[in-house]
């Protein structure tokens, strides 16, 4: 009896511990399901997440920023995944798809704004031959007053659509003669609203060579504009040389407001001109001022900054022109329109008086510059009217300038 006891007891232990074991295995495996369970619940909430970040942040980030990568996020579950090497791929596939679109629709952009910029430069030129025309045949202050206002904007009209073409792959157009750096500001001067404005000190006895004259000009006729823009009505926009070892710069300095850290950014990365601009994102309406300079200082071989260190608090633009393209000034010829003493030397309303050159001569008139000893005091508008002209005489010659042989064939 007490044999069958103690066989029930030990039988009754084993039993126990059997189960016990099973226990305890069944709730470890239930803990590892949990766990698994929880991972999978965790790893799912972590694709969603990657999903929403890609279609909300990523996805738009590469639409903004061309050329520019979207930042991965923080993934945690899903790093070095399949999932996520595939969310990865599904971007780059995106950003290659998104830049062929938008070269695209760039090229196809500047190609039908550069037709639209010759047809209007070409407007521009037959209307400048009028003007020129007009001034050649009338003596009336009034007349001329109003010719001369027309032809400086139609000097504007020439450079704004210049610098468009320019920007859209078309060449400046003009083959000058090496100029002195004096007829180069002043003649990029003639082409801005507020040339009174600008104030040029010093004349550096050095030229531009010819070939890079006119996207010189252009330049500087663009910065001096952002310049008178960007600042009081009432205050000067000074130009200053500094000869250096191996060049020469042009320092355009204005009393506007200077620029924060981020516009100075964008200004640098419009003016180094090594990648090509998308004309849809210089805003609305297109400022296409430092992209045009730009375009031309990479290709002509000089260099354009901005910075905040303007004297007067806005900001000072440096155009650095490098030895090659620098020559010494040579004595031409003077211009169709030439300084000579005669009478009566200025018309009633103070206007320089035109005189028909004699026999023998060139059949161009010739204008007379000369003063008289007191003149009147003329009105704000004549006084303009006269400051026009002078401009206008300065740059006659440039503006006489025939098509270069590139631009020729470019737009045949």
């Amino acid at each position: 009896m007490e044999h069958l006891s103690l066989l029930a007891f030990v039988c009754a232990s084993i039993a126990f511990f059997a189960v016990s074991l099973v226990l305890v295995r069944q709730r470890r495996l239930t803990a590892r399901l949990e766990e698994e369970s929880a991972l999978l619940a965790a790893k799912l909430t972590a694709r969603d997440q990657a999903l929403n970040h890609l279609v909300a942040v990523g996805l738009p980030q590469v639409m903004a920023s061309p050329g520019h990568p979207p930042a991965a996020p923080h993934r945690g579950l899903l790093h070095q995944t399949d999932f996520a090497r595939d969310l990865d791929a599904v971007t780059g596939m995106f950003a290659s798809a998104a830049d062929g679109i938008r070269s695209h629709a760039d090229k196809s952009a500047k190609g039908t704004l550069r037709t639209m910029m010759r047809t209007v430069q070409s407007l521009a030129n037959e209307q400048q031959v009028v003007i020129t025309e007009m001034q050649r045949r009338h003596d009336d202050p009034a007349v001329l007053e109003d010719l001369l206002r027309i032809d400086h904007m139609n000097a504007q009209l020439g450079r704004r659509v210049q610098a468009t073409a320019v920007l859209c792959g078309s060449w400046p157009g003009l083959q000058r003669q090496a100029s002195s750096l004096d007829d180069v500001v002043r003649g990029a001067t003639s082409r801005i609203r507020d040339y009174l404005r600008i104030k040029i000190y010093a004349e550096p006895n050095v030229a531009v060579v010819s070939r890079a004259v006119e996207p010189v000009v252009l330049a500087v006729a663009e910065l001096l504009d952002n310049a008178a823009r960007h600042s009081q009505p009432s205050t000067p926009v000074e130009v200053n040389f500094q000869t250096t070892h191996n060049g020469l710069a042009i320092m355009i300095d204005d009393a506007g407001v200077a620029m924060d850290a981020e516009e100075l950014q964008h200004a640098a990365e419009l003016l180094d001109g090594r990648r090509s601009v998308d004309v849809h994102r210089l805003g609305d309406p297109p400022q296409i001022g430092f992209a045009a300079i730009g375009v031309l200082a990479a290709r002509y071989g000089f260099r354009v900054s901005v910075d905040s260190r303007s004297p007067y608090g806005g900001v000072r633009a440096v155009v650095f022109l490098p030895s090659e393209l620098l020559t010494a000034v040579t004595r031409e010829a003077p211009p169709r329109f030439e300084a000579v003493p005669a009478a009566p030397v200025l018309t009633s309303g103070g206007l320089p008086k035109r005189r028909r050159q004699e026999a023998g001569e060139a059949g161009e008139p010739v204008v007379s510059l000369s003063a008289p000893a007191e003149p009147a005091r003329p009105e704000p508008s004549r006084q303009k009217a006269a400051g026009l002209g002078a401009w206008q005489r300065g740059t006659r010659s440039g503006r006489a300038g025939s098509p270069s042989a590139s631009e020729e064939k470019d737009q045949r």
